[in-house]
């Protein structure tokens, strides 16, 4: 008589979660949700016994209660998509913390009712819709940060000439890798031929367009790397120690998006006139 092993569980640790959650990105500040410190715990039940399923609990908290509900919703859902992937994961409970509509979203998440499930008449577009808008900006912003290398590594080429480069062109390196991610995802061609400066369907520019281009672009990436800066201050106002759980940005302010103001102490002040 064969005897019948039973069958070997995987077992899933906090390690794991967290590498699935490394996927999580803020729509808004292209950046995973756990460089963020946005995941405040992760608790995980019944791993390590084969007769209980396995329960992953985890809690989000965001830099202030008032975040776009629909921003928040979409990280606690991709983290409850997420999570659901991870080999031996049984059970997955996701919930926000302190945001104004906490109740709300954490009662669609527990039902699955979806992003117009659990706003009704509030939902003013599918979800789809704005993660397709943040993931073009994001495209656009690692576009920019490409074209502003290789223009301030040759000073020389004119910024007409920007809508010229390939793929091809670029030098390899991170910025470069992040670029073809974002193409791939917005389903525009990574072929080394391809040109560079796109818009989001594709379509390249005519020289004297280009440098327009390349400004609205510069302005979406100052306008990401800024917002993540002060989203990371708030948090760690909001949450004291929570600036331990975040991660430093990669991309930040570059040199040339600094500007100089003049001190106050110069400025022509009027002299002030004295009441009697």
């Amino acid at each position: 008589m064969v005897a019948v092993l039973p069958e070997r569980r995987l077992s899933v640790t906090e390690v794991d979660v967290r590498h699935a959650l490394d996927a999580v990105l803020d729509p808004e500040l292209d950046e995973p949700i756990t460089r963020l410190g946005f995941v405040h715990s992760i608790v995980v039940e019944g791993a390590d016994s084969p007769a209980v399923p396995t329960t992953v609990t985890v809690h989000l908290r965001l830099p202030t209660s008032f975040c776009a509900p629909n921003f928040a919703y979409l990280m606690c859902a991709d983290s409850k998509d997420a999570l659901s992937d991870v080999p031996g994961v049984d059970q997955v409970v996701v919930e926000l913390d302190d945001h104004h509509d906490s109740g709300l979203i954490n009662a669609g998440l527990a039902a699955d009712a979806g992003y117009l499930g659990t706003f009704g008449h509030e939902a003013e577009r599918d979800l789809d819709e704005l993660r397709t808008t943040f993931r073009r900006k994001a495209h656009t912003a690692a576009m920019e940060r490409c074209l502003t290398a290789l223009l301030r590594g040759n000073p020389d080429v004119p910024e007409e000439a920007i809508g010229k480069v390939r793929l091809a062109d670029l030098p390899t390196g991170r910025h470069t890798q992040a670029l073809l991610r974002r193409r791939a995802v917005l389903g525009l061609p990574t072929t080394p031929d391809a040109p560079v400066l796109v818009d989001h369907e594709g379509r390249g520019y005519e020289p004297v367009d280009v440098p327009m281009a390349l400004r609205r672009a510069r302005a979406t990436r100052i306008s990401i790397d800024g917002n993540a800066h002060f989203c990371r201050g708030l948090l760690r106002t909001r949450y004291e120690g929570s600036g331990a759980d975040q991660a430093p940005r990669l991309d930040g302010a570059e040199p040339a998006d600094h500007h100089h103001l003049l001190p106050l102490s110069v400025l022509p002040f009027p002299a002030k006139e004295h009441q009697s």
